[in-house]
């Protein structure tokens, strides 16, 4: 929280950790109805509830309503919690943006902004201050949509792209060949337009994508950047990733990135990833049930117990090739057999589990997937609702 000592936050996360914050406050999530559920991976993401390997480290106590914890290298997924639940993503979404987009442009490539590519930012998003008539570097723009998560920099390099309905469609076409079967794209800023959806497994396998590409590396952990205000006049904006800059938690040793969000009606998502021992474990964690830093203490004691679950965790599933890098005539990519043994093809949908969670785990939150359609209004700088933190924040 503001204002507090970095060993307040050390403290909360070691509770997290040992398992030991209150569980008072915390609900069991109620059955899952049966339907069908993306199996990629394995058969066991596409069961409710956590999946994990007996004899593992204990897992922290959590509440949110859908996590992942995988290598990065390898792609074994070492622990989840209903991997493939659809959720609107928020920002998060931009991970997958950025991978579609990045490797078109150069980065030293200059643009100089119309207010046709500003049209159509949804009323209340996060902006890092594009101005029409003013030239940015493609640079630029992507510190923009890294470091701010500026929806006026999404819009502006998506119409560079051909337009946002272009930009959508290839967007989607990636998601179709990084098998991220959960997720549906609206629009390429991740804001809560309806029926905008993604999922823990999906999130993790767009950094997995976007991580391989340098730009796409450099861009989710720098911390700071000099932006144009028109003119020869800066001004510095700051990366919002709470675990790289350590502003209101504690940051993350080792951290790499990669990408957070927020809006009101999604909540809080986040995709971490952190290098300890020569070994990257990517984190996942989607909308905690408590207050706006509990994303990132959650993926903090995700990442911990990750690294002490090495070599102890077989896995219980896999990040899946995408299709693209696939031996040429190969079927669907080749889910791991973890922990539970034989795992379903690849795409294939499985029956969720009606039963809820109901060990010494105690997970909360129901599913709130309330999203609002997102007016076609320009909001320079405007400021959000409060938050719990006592900042005013915007959305996106």
């Amino acid at each position: 929280m503001p204002g507090s000592s970095s060993s307040h936050h050390v403290s909360r996360r070691a509770a997290l950790a040992l398992g030991l914050s209150a569980a008072a406050s915390v609900t069991l999530p109620g059955p899952r109805a049966a339907a069908a559920v993306s199996a990629v991976g394995g058969e066991r993401l596409g069961r409710s509830g956590v999946q994990v390997a007996s004899g593992t480290p204990r897992l922290p106590k959590l509440a949110a309503q859908a996590w992942l914890v995988a290598d990065h290298d390898s792609g074994d997924v070492l622990a989840s919690y209903d991997a493939h639940r659809a959720l609107p993503p928020a920002s998060t979404l931009k991970m997958l943006f950025a991978d579609t987009v990045l490797p078109k442009f150069g980065r030293a490539s200059v643009h100089k902004v119309t207010a046709a590519d500003l049209a159509g930012i949804p009323y209340g998003s996060s902006l890092v201050g594009v101005q029409a008539g003013t030239s940015y570097t493609v640079e630029q723009l992507w510190q923009g949509v890294f470091l701010r998560s500026g929806n006026d920099a999404v819009h502006v390099l998506a119409s560079m792209n051909g337009g946002v309905g272009e930009t959508v469609r290839q967007m989607q076409a990636r998601a179709k060949d990084l098998q991220a079967n959960d997720t549906h794209v609206v629009s390429p800023d991740g804001f809560d337009h309806k029926g905008q959806v993604s999922s823990a497994y999906d999130l993790t396998l767009f950094a997995r994508a976007g991580l391989k590409n340098e730009d796409f590396r450099g861009y989710c952990a720098t911390k700071t950047a000099d932006f144009p205000a028109g003119g020869k006049k800066t001004f510095q904006i700051q990366n919002t990733d709470r675990l790289l800059t350590g502003q209101g938690v504690a940051a993350y040793q080792g951290l790499i990135g990669v990408k957070n969000g927020y809006t009101s009606h999604a909540g809080n998502t986040f995709t971490g990833a952190a290098t300890r021992g020569g070994r990257t474990l990517l984190v996942t964690v989607m909308h905690p049930k408590s207050g706006y830093e509990a994303v990132y203490e959650e993926t903090a004691a995700l990442l911990d117990w990750g690294f002490s679950a090495v070599g102890k965790a077989d896995p219980v599933g896999t990040l899946v090739t995408p299709l693209s890098e696939q031996p040429k005539g190969a079927a669907a990519a080749k889910p791991g057999a973890g922990a539970a043994g034989s795992v379903g093809a690849a795409g294939a949908p499985v029956a969720a589990s009606a039963t809820s969670h109901t060990d010494d785990w105690a997970f909360g939150g129901s599913a709130a997937v309330a999203m609002l359609a997102g007016g076609g209004l320009l909001a320079l700088r405007r400021r959000g609702r409060e938050q719990p933190s006592g900042r005013r924040r915007r959305q996106g």
